[in-house]
């Protein structure tokens, strides 16, 4: 059931909080861990690249493509091809992010999937292309019968809510998973870093609970009078 409430003002402050989530992961792997890249003797800066498009693809732009249906007063098809594309990039980074990570591992003689972080981002990764596919093929192209597209609808926001809210908690767990193996290392407890990636995760954590928060409100009325889920 949708709240009874305007979604605009909650995607405004989602907008707010993805710049800031940005803006910290960047800092965090530009200052702290030495930079990004995905060919380099400093193998760490090759994971670098992990947290930062995983963040900026599946959580952030993930998060704008769900929001997109609620925060544009736009045509129903401008809407359903914004949603689509921003859902597009946003796996397309994901998989780059979780072949850095591979990447760096396997350089690195460190083992692969051992941890809960790794199983969960296998799955979520997995279902995120499940969830786009299917959004594909019957609600872009080839497309479905409207009575198939009517049905699936529900189904289709719950599940994606669904994937979203485990890639928030697989985020969570890498970020912790992350600073325990820098404070394992000599990182400071209660140092400028681990306290940037701590107010980091906060950051993301609020940003999905505006995302959602915004998918279950009330969405402005569209350009066409279609009537957004």
């Amino acid at each position: 059931m949708a709240l009874g409430v305007p979604a605009v003002p909650f995607t405004y402050v989602a907008h707010l909080l993805g710049i800031v989530a940005i803006v910290l992961v960047l800092f965090w792997n530009l200052h702290f861990r030495g930079g990004l890249a995905w060919n380099s003797d400093n193998k760490a800066q090759i994971f670098n690249l992990h947290p930062v498009l995983m963040l900026i693809g599946l959580i952030i732009i993930g998060g704008e493509a769900i929001i997109s249906y609620k925060s544009l007063p736009l045509k129903k098809e401008v809407k359903k091809l914004i949603h689509l594309v921003l859902h597009a990039h946003a796996l397309v980074l994901g998989i780059i992010g979780i072949c850095a990570a591979f990447k760096n591992h396997n350089e690195s003689g460190i083992a692969n999937l051992y941890s809960l972080h790794s199983w969960l981002g296998i799955g979520v990764i997995s279902l995120y292309g499940i969830q786009w596919i299917f959004g594909f093929v019957v609600f872009f192209y080839p497309g479905g019968s409207s009575e198939l597209r009517r049905e699936s609808v529900p189904w289709h926001v719950l599940f994606g809510l669904f994937v979203y809210i485990l890639a928030l908690a697989t985020s969570s767990l890498g970020f912790l998973e992350k600073l325990t193996f820098l404070e394992s290392s000599g990182v400071a407890k209660y140092g400028a870093e681990a306290l940037l990636v701590n107010f980091n995760a906060i950051i993301t954590i609020l940003f999905g609970t505006f995302v959602v928060l915004s998918a279950i409100s009330q969405a402005p009325p569209a350009a066409d009078d279609y009537a957004p889920i």
